[in-house]
């Protein structure tokens, strides 16, 4: 498989950068090791593809290479001077203004032969290395993995398995890099990285906001009215609360460090427990007759100085 990445990619060197990019892409719809698992030759052909497309995408790095400064894998031409001014210097034949041709192009075949032998006498074989490109994959974790932390397996297309260590306080859209988890490097080159992106459930209950948690509590009539003591879910565990005598729906309590963990820090967020008068399923007479009696004598307004 020959080196340059314009023919890897099968496009010419003044070809532009979308027409590059369409070639990449055909040679990664057809070749992807995702989509033909087990088939060397493809995988061989998509690696290839994918370092030179990294090499010629970047406007600096094709115009290094175009000019010789780089190879095929990235890396300095040191010789590439040196040959120059072998080339140029005085008792050369090809050197500017010899009868050998045009100066330029015969250095830069000398150079070319040069660096194809590695010296004098020494035979060196032209091997292509690039790293191995990401892979990126998608992992849902539950509400309470991703408050507190856990470890899942990721199974990948080959069907090997590896291990995510998810941080606590983690959230939906953040990614987990695993360091050499990606595709094996081409040549001698290291294998890529694994970009795991989390995706979070939702719970029934809790709703995180950033690292608070919050939750809507349901109490009774004569609990908003008369006050107590009643149990709220938290993510630790039921707690106890005390709910004030005279409560409306949407007054909020606060429970100081029962929330996420702060990134960083051992610090936790709070919870804040946001309560709602329930009504029972059926009003009976003795509430319905004493709710009349009570109104007759303590009609007041919640809605006043609201405009009409």
């Amino acid at each position: 498989m020959s080196d340059d990445p314009y023919s890897v990619l099968g496009v010419s060197k003044d070809a532009s950068d979308a027409e590059i990019k369409k070639a990449y892409r055909r040679i990664a719809k057809d070749c992807h090791p995702d989509l033909k698992p087990g088939d060397a030759e493809a995988e061989a052909k998509f690696k290839a593809a994918a370092a030179a497309y990294d090499l010629l995408k970047d406007p600096e790095t094709r115009a290094r290479y175009d000019n010789g400064e780089i190879d095929a894998s990235g890396q300095e031409r040191p010789q590439q001077q040196y040959y120059r001014d072998y080339a140029e210097a005085a008792g050369n034949p090809y050197r500017s203004g010899a009868h050998y041709g045009d100066p330029d192009d015969m250095s830069d075949i000398f150079a070319e032969f040069m660096r194809g032998q590695g010296g004098y006498g020494q035979q060196r074989t032209h091997e292509f290395h690039a790293p191995g490109h990401n892979r990126s994959y998608t992992l849902q974790i539950s509400f309470l993995d991703a408050v507190f932390g856990a470890s899942q397996k990721l199974t990948l297309p080959d069907g090997d398995r590896i291990e995510v260590k998810i941080p606590a306080g983690i959230t939906s859209g953040q990614a987990i890099r695993l360091r050499g988890k990606g595709a094996p490097g081409f040549g001698e080159g290291p294998p890529g990285d694994a970009l795991v992106t989390i995706s979070v459930t939702e719970h029934p209950v809790f709703d995180r906001q950033g690292d608070d948690i919050h939750i809507t509590l349901p109490i009774t009539i004569d609990e908003a009215v008369l006050g107590g003591k009643v149990q709220a879910p938290t993510i630790d565990g039921g707690v106890n609360v005390t709910v004030p005598a005279g409560t409306s729906s949407g007054k909020t309590l606060r429970l100081r460090g029962k929330g996420v963990k702060k990134r960083g820090s051992s610090d936790r967020g709070d919870q804040l427990i946001e309560l709602t008068v329930a009504m029972p399923e059926k009003i009976d007479d003795a509430l319905k007759q004493f709710m009349e009696t009570w109104r007759e004598s303590h009609r007041y307004d919640p809605r006043k100085g609201m405009p009409s």
